[in-house]
């Protein structure tokens, strides 16, 4: 099935670039696609021929973002962007090195493009719409007084010692202080890293440290799904091990009173002594503005920097494009801050195009499964944008939920955080767009900044198929790499997903090590950004994610190292050694699964399972405990000593018949073990039902 839509944000936000599309564009070296259609995508013959009898069109444009990319970019950033002084480079990168410049010498401060040059034009239009955990009670916060509020909270956060390039932690949910919070430490040059509420005090801690924070901002309570968070508490556990926080600032979600030490300041008394303007820091465009961490294929998670004018403009950008916004729109995305969709399309993307976005506190089923679809009711959200998990547990409740709901005002659904399967895909468009929504399954990542591949921006009217992300976005070049390292040519192919050029979103290194970023992203394949994902290119040249390639799992839309759960169980006395794999699940996509080796005499195996998934709950967050522990005497190693996960992993599937070479076992009677441990298992759990 092929849904149809008019592409209508290309031209209008692209004008200014019409101008200089007159002359056919070749198409750029190393893009490489099969043959099709003259509505062939960027780097095809026909394309190239559609887009020079077509200056302006889609094709020309995704053409000249390939090939000349200052041509493209450089326009767009100076027309896009509120500048204090110009750049003079456009771009500067080399995959080799991994160094990334992007609109060099240029010098702004991101919280004047999202905030002021909207207060100048329009104080009282809605920036935030913070739909709160209990339905109903919404609050809508202007242009003006979320700027007023940024500087009251930049000027406290001054006088609590916060300069330029000092680091903030933000453990937060979601709510119009947290984007303060944020927007503060980019008016006054102070680099945040927002860690999501869900987060351990062992794992705030680590993040903590890492960045070296100087002050934590924190609410003394959350509220969710109906239920209390003791934020305050668990920030308490934390700072005990983080020498650098000099202070926390508390503010105030519930009436509840919390323990207020040496450390803790009462941010909101605070903020209304301050003045209610304050004079933003100019920054250079490289300079840093976040640091977000995110799991790797080792144990240790790492922060990922993202710098000033390149990411906002492509957040910006990419917002507007792919889900079409028009002036007046009301834009749902409902992630959490604490994560990089929720940078990206709930605070900086939105707001640096002057949009009403909404924030949403709550859970998709609290009070009911009718939750998001009343809220788009009474909120009038045009664009809506969630999680594929999200929506296969909504569709388990079935249709009526959604129908008993007004849901005209939507134009746009999006899909982000995983692969979409095609029956959440289908249900998603017909039952809640009623099948007449643009529906954009989009990937990205933490390490991209924004949305890469998604089926619009597109020419218009072009098809958008189920399941499949379809498009890269203007200037990612897409190409997919066999298992020598060579570039896989044509359609109908399966490979490495890498990207051969540098676009401004991109993140910058990993803070205090640059030396891990190039080996996690560029050196697999020498001169490509190497996403860590598959993918296969239909004859039609376009794009389907086919999921992870190395021992990251996508747990809920959160990506999370195997290693981090298996350094949790460790720490274990009980536990000498285990592995963990991802298995398809059918709400959350993938699950983790654990195999645990116990020591002899470690006593009730059950008993040591309820603890093993407590440390796990402890250390990292509650997402990341494994749905099964399978305890087995031994795992299957080769002779060198390292676990065939891709054993497990079938043994788990139920693909037993095609276990492939298993002649590197050290011993290959361990899978028999295996087998009869798991088939004991799922015996003993059907006669517990």
């Amino acid at each position: 099935m092929a849904v149809h839509s008019l592409g209508r944000g290309v031209g209008r936000l692209l004008g200014s670039l019409r101008g200089r599309l007159g002359q056919p564009v070749r198409p750029p070296c190393g893009v490489s696609a099969p043959r099709r259609a003259a509505s062939g995508p960027p780097g095809s013959a026909p394309a190239a021929a559609a887009a020079a009898a077509q200056p302006g069109s889609y094709q020309a444009l995704s053409v000249l973002a390939a090939q000349e990319p200052a041509a493209f970019w450089g326009p767009l950033a100076r027309d896009t962007l509120v500048w204090d002084t110009p750049y003079h480079t456009v771009w500067d990168c080399d995959f080799s090195s991994g160094k990334i410049g992007w609109f060099l010498g240029g010098q702004l401060n991101v919280s004047v493009n999202c905030l002021d040059q909207h207060v100048q034009k329009s104080p009282e239009s809605v920036a935030l719409i913070w739909e709160r955990d209990e339905p109903g009670t919404e609050v809508r916060i202007t242009y003006r007084e979320l700027l007023e509020t940024t500087c009251r909270l930049a000027n406290t956060l001054k006088r609590y010692g916060v300069h330029r390039g000092d680091r903030v932690a933000i453990y937060m949910p979601v709510s119009p202080l947290a984007v303060a919070a944020m927007l503060a430490c980019a008016r006054i040059g102070a680099v945040h890293t927002v860690v999501f509420a869900g987060f351990s005090a062992e794992s705030l801690a680590g993040r903590i440290k890492d960045a070296k924070c100087k002050v934590v901002i924190t609410f003394n309570q959350g509220l969710r799904g109906g239920r209390v968070v003791e934020l305050k508490r668990i920030v308490d556990q934390a700072v005990k091990h983080c020498p650098t926080v000099q202070r926390v600032l508390v503010a105030h979600r519930t009436d509840s009173k919390v323990h207020m030490g040496d450390l803790d300041v009462p941010l909101e008394q605070e903020m209304a002594k301050e003045d209610p303007v304050c004079a933003p820091e100019s920054m250079g465009s490289e300079d840093m503005l976040f640091m977000l961490y995110t799991s790797g294929s080792t144990g240790l998670p790492k922060g990922v920097v993202h710098t000033q004018a390149g990411y906002l403009l492509y957040a910006a950008v990419t917002h507007k494009l792919v889900f079409d916004h028009q002036p007046g729109d009301i834009f749902g995305c409902v992630a959490d801050i604490g994560w990089i969709t929720g940078h990206s399309y709930v605070v900086y993307g939105p707001l640096c195009n002057g949009a009403t976005s909404v924030l949403f506190e709550s859970t998709p089923v609290y009070p009911n499964a009718g939750r998001y679809w009343e809220t788009v009711e009474r909120l009038k959200i045009n664009q809506f944008y969630g999680a594929p998990t999200a929506i296969r547990l909504l569709l388990k409740y079935g249709d009526a939920w959604v129908k008993k709901y007004d849901r005209s005002s939507l134009r746009t659904l999006g899909s982000v955080g995983e692969p979409i399967n095609y029956e959440a895909w289908e249900w998603l468009h017909t039952v809640v767009g009623d099948s007449r929504c643009t529906l954009v399954d989009t990937w990205w990542q933490t390490e991209t900044g924004g949305i890469c591949i998604a089926p619009r921006p597109s020419e218009e009217g072009a098809e958008i198929l189920p399941g499949m992300a379809m498009r890269p976005f203007f200037g990612i070049v897409p190409v997919l790499m066999d298992e020598k390292g060579s570039a896989i040519e044509g359609g109908n192919v399966s490979g490495a997903l890498c990207i051969s050029q540098a676009w401004p979103g991109m993140a910058r290194t990993i803070y205090g090590d640059h030396q891990r970023f190039v080996d996690a992203y560029f050196k697999a394949y020498p001169g490509y950004y190497f996403t860590g994902d598959g993918a296969y290119r239909t004859e039609g040249g376009y794009y389907q994610i086919t999921g992870r390639m190395d021992d990251v799992i996508n747990i809920s839309g959160h990506r999370l190292g195997t290693a981090e759960i298996e350094d949790a169980m460790a720490d274990h006395p009980a536990v000498p050694e285990s592995a963990v794999i991802g298995y398809p699940h059918d709400i959350k996509g993938e699950a983790a699964f654990a195999f645990v080796v116990l020591k002899d005499g470690a006593g009730d195996s059950d008993v040591v399972v309820q603890e093993i998934k407590s440390m796990v709950a402890t250390k990292i967050a509650k997402y990341a405990v494994p749905d099964e522990i399978l305890v087995v005497r031994r795992l299957p190693k080769t002779r060198s000593g390292k676990v065939m996960r891709r054993l497990l992993r079938k043994i788990i599937t139920g693909e037993v018949h095609d276990l492939g070479d298993t002649s590197t076992l050290e011993d290959p009677t361990v899978i028999m073990e295996i087998l009869r441990a798991h088939q004991k298992c799922k015996d003993k759990q059907a006669a517990a039902k």
